[in-house]
């Protein structure tokens, strides 16, 4: 399926749900829309699933910047 056929299917979904469960069913479908892109992304690349580690690992923990102060 290319990128076309998905979005159409997307805003398909997007328009039922704003159509018949209003505004909240569509907020609802485009963050689980969102969520399922970036987790599929995550998936997909290599690359940034590497830059996202990365990322996590030089930002520390909770409490980090605390203990590093005292």
């Amino acid at each position: 399926m290319n990128r076309s056929s998905l979005g159409a299917l997307a805003g398909l979904a997007l328009g039922l749900a704003g159509w018949f469960g209003g505004f909240g069913a569509f907020l609802v479908v485009a963050l689980c829309g969102a969520a399922g892109w970036a987790v599929g992304h995550l998936l997909e690349d290599e690359e940034a699933r590497q830059r996202l580690w990365d990322r996590l690992d030089r930002s520390g923990g909770p409490g980090e910047g605390r203990r590093r102060a005292r």
